[in-house]
């Protein structure tokens, strides 16, 4: 059928494979990192149309998304309800015991997570997760406890990079690809 959207270790897609929950930092992995503020002080922020779609199809196929971000932006509540994305925690500076929880919620092991992050916040949930992934646009520091660094840059496909990763690993490549080439009637 189609190519593989990845050029993965098979060590790296073997562990993608027992992944039921991607969780995401926002700031510098779903956005560019940079803040943007109009003139009346309000926070405006940019995500990548595809990061979207790649978190829809990974829902679709079953894999549990949350987003875990030390800001508070109406912004991020807004996106993550237009991406049916139900586990959203805001304002949290360390990640890990939210994680552990929401694992504990979903019965789901910390070795079934993949998580992404681009900062000292996201370096234990990084290193304690069963994937632990970062951004090329993270420090070098935080980049070398990740298991995979994407080659795309946060909030310009990364998150899209993981989910067709994802699904490619788990056996679901096939049948998207499929499901997006059938003629409608």
């Amino acid at each position: 059928m189609s190519q593989a959207p990845c050029s993965l270790t098979p060590q790296l897609l073997e562990r993608l494979r027992a992944v039921r929950l991607l969780a995401l930092d926002v700031d510098g992995v779903l956005s560019d990192g940079q803040l943007y503020f109009d003139s009346n002080g309000a926070e405006i922020k940019s995500f990548h149309v595809l990061d979207g779609h790649g978190l829809k199809l990974a829902k679709r196929f079953g894999i549990h998304v949350a987003l875990i971000t030390g800001r508070k932006s109406p912004m991020v509540a807004q996106r993550a309800a237009s991406l049916g994305i139900t586990h959203l925690f805001q304002g949290v500076e360390s990640k890990l015991p939210v994680l552990r929880e929401l694992c504990q919620q979903l019965a789901i092991r910390l070795d079934e997570v993949a998580y992404c992050g681009d900062d000292l916040p996201d370096l234990a949930a990084i290193h304690h997760s069963g994937v632990g992934i970062s951004v090329p646009n993270a420090p070098r520091y935080i980049q070398q406890h990740a298991n995979w660094v994407t080659e795309r840059a946060g909030g310009q496909g990364a998150a899209r990079e993981i989910c067709d990763a994802l699904l490619h690993a788990q056996g679901h490549w096939n049948e998207l690809m499929e499901s997006y080439l059938q003629v409608p009637n």
